[in-house]
């Protein structure tokens, strides 16, 4: 993801093509967005499968223009 220790989960979403879909709207407004596999993701697939929750991770300084921009889709 290549975040530092002012990353913070902004949603999670239930798969990774929502994830890409969410990360390209806060791109397109130059907000520094990244994701990854939630730890509910684990109880989902039983730690088989891939997919599950994927927690949309944005710096802690884009986390009120971030969220603003979910609330409004």
């Amino acid at each position: 993801m290549g975040f530092e220790m002012g990353s913070v989960r902004l949603t999670i979403v239930p798969n990774e093509a929502e994830a890409e879909v969410l990360c390209g709207m806060l791109r397109d407004r130059n907000i520094k967005c990244g994701f990854r596999k939630s730890d509910l993701a684990g109880a989902w697939t039983v730690g088989f499968a891939t997919g599950g929750p994927i927690e949309v991770i944005v710096d802690d300084l884009d986390l009120p223009a971030a969220k603003k921009l979910v609330a409004g889709h």
